[in-house]
């Protein structure tokens, strides 16, 4: 067989172009596989909401100590 050799430089340059970045036009859709599931979704959601609630709380002492 015959091997392709690619140099480092080449690499990099191909990790940040535009083809590298989008998904391919005829991709099938499967969910949680090349798309979020419908419940990945929906405990992204829960998640962003306890994020932005332990925000808004006060900052508190992890450990409580007994003096």
């Amino acid at each position: 067989g015959t091997r392709i050799i690619c140099d480092r430089k080449f690499l990099l340059e191909c990790k940040s172009s535009p083809a590298a970045r989008t998904p391919p036009c005829c991709l099938p859709q499967t969910p949680g596989v090349t798309s979020l599931a419908q419940s990945s979704l929906v405990k992204l959601e829960e998640l962003k909401e306890r994020n932005e609630s332990e925000e808004a709380m006060p900052d508190q002492d992890q450990f409580e100590m007994d003096i």
